[in-house]
């Protein structure tokens, strides 16, 4: 049976377990099924297959591929279980696999003929650790050299060197045995693979005779070939017998189990949860720091050093936490650069629509774009190939397989509820499910995806948590995480030394005005603020008033107000604003001139270079903005002035940039939606059938071209791929021409509707907007 004729054999479910299973055969859909085969078949396709595989489906594949020819499956199974344990019966496991097999389109035909697909064998470099056959391996030889070596160890047998040598090394024991202990050492080392090695001087000439090394005997009886001039390999037939009949070692039906601690299944689900309302309370608090004073963005791009160990800071976490907070902001579409011309990290305006959802929707927002994100917050503070440093936000963090495996760590995690694995154990099984994508590189992404995890909320001491489970297999995880989340308080209390202890997380806006008028002194179980002259001055600058502070603080307090608080307060309001500042570059102009006389008699003041200009003026060379900051520092409360008298109000969080779009989830698994799946089979067939049939374009009918509104036609045409009908449609060329079509619709996406055109006896691409109607057939 040909591999295109059982495609075309197969159901619709079954074809569209292939394309879901396999997204990138219908990218785009080919026109035929004939087309579908040959992209099966093609190198890239086969080897982005292949790394999905797990080991033992892998080690089926590798059989088959070792084996020429159509295959038994009874001799399959013998050929599995030689690589068994005794104990396992390998019916299960290879029955599952060769079902996973077929639907992957990587083996077909009926249980006594199973052949691989065309092309696998070609992708399968050394497949189970195996060299290449004899012939392949002795192809670049000379031709003098191979009869040399043939008549040494074959004397008096016809035929040309290569022949020769390749009959006897299809039974090569007696040249095995031949050898001495030490030569049949290096016959050990690779027998198990990997089947190369290097020699110096491969392609020397040598003899049996003359042989003085064990390599030399090797090269002189043909168990080693030459691949190089400093390359060896061990041909296939020689490393199947030194394997005793068996083509896999240490093989397993089943995964690794999980080693690690049991964990209270509530337990984890209530510690995720804290750490879920943890990270997005620093979400909120980074983006409103940022907004009053915005880091800037360096020339290469990304976020400085400095800048983000300031953010640390800040934050109070360690620097690879606030490395993950920053990039999940970013990729989430929270931050992005903007501001002047160097350039700063601001909050989005779509922070401000995040903000004011519900805290287990924040969450999701920030865990889905997490687990789909391309970047690797891991990465910072490393160096890349060049010795530069990875700073956070810069592009060179990204890692295309990031998000595969964070997918696959979690579902280990979700494959062993109430168990917290360890690292190993992740490890272990990870590389039986995935044995062509292990790597350095993966082992690290997969200790950066269970930290983040476990930062981030997803699990909770180790284990998956229910919300998280929701998250990876399609649930509503903002559902699951609400009820666990803690209950957010509307007060704190305030006490005589100028602090507030918030006995609990606090509601948004509570949390943003203690930010605003208080500096947090320690966090913990309960979060304390000090209130201080310079803080009580922030929220003044910003627009509050004295009265309106004191009332806030009575309004949210569950102790009296201290009397030393309100003194402060007080204070603090009556004196701001006295001075006003201007631009002269600037100006100070204030109503008690004796206030003017001590600021013009202060020392410090000698750097602005101030001048009388009346009695209540005084103008500076100095900005503005220089000239506040430095009258603060002098211990006076300056407000600026606009050109009209007006003051100036700060607001903090009035700085936003336009963001990026944020990292969009996929909307299945696999990657490809239900529908679009049915639609590509569907349009596979309709195209398939024109091809065998090479059905000639039809007529489109008489009468008036199809018209109508847009919606009905929208409608009428999602309705003609749910039920698979033809419809007669209107529509405009380029030149804006009205024509008429038959189509066989397959999907609508992007815009445009994919179909079967039997007026044209093809599959084409329609743009909606040029669709004036649809009618029934």
């Amino acid at each position: 049976m040909e591999f295109t004729e059982w495609i075309r054999g197969r159901t619709d479910a079954q074809l569209r377990a292939l394309v879901s299973a396999r997204p990138e055969l219908i990218t785009p859909v080919p026109a035929h099924l004939e087309g579908l085969a040959a992209r099966a078949a093609s190198p890239s396709a086969i080897g982005r297959v292949l790394d999905r595989l797990d080991r033992f489906t892998l080690a089926v594949v590798e059989t088959l591929a070792v084996h020429e020819g159509p295959v038994r499956k009874d001799a399959l199974r013998a050929l599995m279980g030689a690589a068994l344990d005794p104990a396992d019966d390998p019916e299960p496991a290879l029955s599952s696999a060769l079902d996973r097999l077929a639907d992957l389109a990587l083996v077909y035909g009926p249980d006594d003929a199973l052949e691989l697909g065309p092309g696998v064998r070609k992708v399968l470099d050394d497949p189970a650790g195996l060299g290449p056959k004899a012939v392949d391996a002795f192809r670049h030889h000379p031709p003098e050299q191979l009869d040399e070596m043939a008549d040494d160890v074959a004397p008096g047998t016809a035929g040309s060197g290569k022949e020769r040598l390749a009959a006897l090394l299809a039974e090569p024991a007696a040249l095995v045995e031949s050898v001495s202990p030490e030569a049949r050492a290096a016959l050990d080392q690779l027998t198990w693979g990997p089947p190369t090695g290097r020699v110096p001087n491969a392609r020397r000439e040598v003899r049996v005779a003359s042989a003085r090394s064990p390599i030399e005997e090797l090269l002189a009886r043909g168990l080693l070939a030459a691949t190089g001039e400093e390359s060896v390999t061990l041909p296939r037939e020689v490393g199947l017998h030194l394997r005793g009949g068996r083509l896999h070692r240490d093989l397993a039906a089943v995964p690794p189990p999980l080693r690690g601690a049991v964990r209270d299944q509530n337990l984890a689900d209530r510690t995720a949860a804290g750490q879920a309302f943890t990270f997005v309370r620093a979400v909120e608090e980074l983006c409103e720091r940022w907004s009053a004073d915005p880091p800037g963005v360096l020339r290469t791009g990304g976020l400085g050093v400095r800048d983000l160990k300031r953010t640390a800071s800040e934050l109070d976490v360690p620097e690879w936490v606030a490395a993950l907070v920053v990039e999940v902001a970013h990729a989430a579409g929270l931050v992005a650069a903007g501001g002047g011309v160097d350039g700063e990290w601001l909050p989005t305006s779509g922070y401000d629509l995040w903000r004011v959802r519900s805290t287990a929707d924040r969450w999701v927002t920030l865990a889905a774009t997490w687990l789909h994100t391309d970047r690797v917050p891991g990465l910072v503070g490393e160096r890349d190939e060049r010795d530069r440093p990875l700073n956070a936000l810069h592009t060179d963090l990204r890692r295309s397989s990031a998000p595969g495996v964070r997918t696959a760590a979690l579902a280990v995690l979700a494959a062993a509820p109430g168990l917290a694995p360890d690292r190993d154990s992740v490890l272990e099984r990870l590389s039986w499910e995935q044995p062509r994508r292990r790597g350095p590189l993966r082992e690290r992404l997969t200790e950066f995806a269970l930290r983040e995890a476990e930062q981030i909320g997803v699990t909770g001491l180790g284990a998956l948590s229910v919300h998280g489970r929701a998250l990876i297999e399609g649930g509503d995880p903002a559902a699951t995480l609400a009820p666990l989340l803690p209950e957010p308080v509307d007060h704190v209390l305030l006490q005589a030394d100028l602090t507030a202890v918030a006995p609990g997380p606090l509601t948004s806006e509570l949390n943003r005005w203690m930010a605003l008028t208080a500096d947090v002194e320690s966090k913990g179980g309960a979060t304390v603020y000090r209130f201080s002259e310079s803080s009580i001055r922030r929220a003044l600058d910003a627009g509050h008033g004295g009265e309106e502070l004191v009332s806030m603080l009575a309004r949210h307090s569950a102790t009296p107000m201290p009397q030393a608080l309100s003194y402060l307060v007080t204070d603090v309001a009556r004196r701001h604003g006295r001075i006003r500042v201007g631009t002269a570059s600037a100006y100070i102009r204030c109503d008690d001139t004796a206030l003017l006389d001590q600021i013009t008699a202060d020392r410090r003041s000698a750097a602005l270079r101030l001048r009388r200009l009346a009695p209540n003026v005084i103008a500076s060379r100095s900005s503005r903005t220089v000239l506040i900051d430095t009258l603060r520092a002098m211990g006076y409360a300056p407000v600026a002035e606009s050109l009209d008298g007006d003051v100036i109000i700060s607001q903090l969080e009035s700085r936003r940039t336009e963001g990026v779009a944020p990292v969009r989830a996929v909307s299945s698994p696999n990657g490809l939606d239900p529908e679009v799946a049915t639609a590509a089979v569907r349009a596979l067939r309709a195209g398939d059938a024109a091809h065998l049939a090479r059905r000639e374009p039809v007529d489109a009918p008489d009468g008036q071209v199809p018209r109508g509104p847009a919606t009905a036609t929208i409608s009428a045409l999602q309705d003609a791929i749910k039920q698979g009908v033809r419809v007669w449609i209107g529509y405009l060329d380029s030149q804006g021409n009205a024509t008429s079509r038959i189509l066989e619709p397959a999907r609508m996406e992007g815009g445009y509707l994919t179909a079967y055109d039997e007026t044209r006896a093809a599959v084409h691409r329609f743009a909606l907007h040029r669709i004036t109607g649809v009618a029934g057939l």
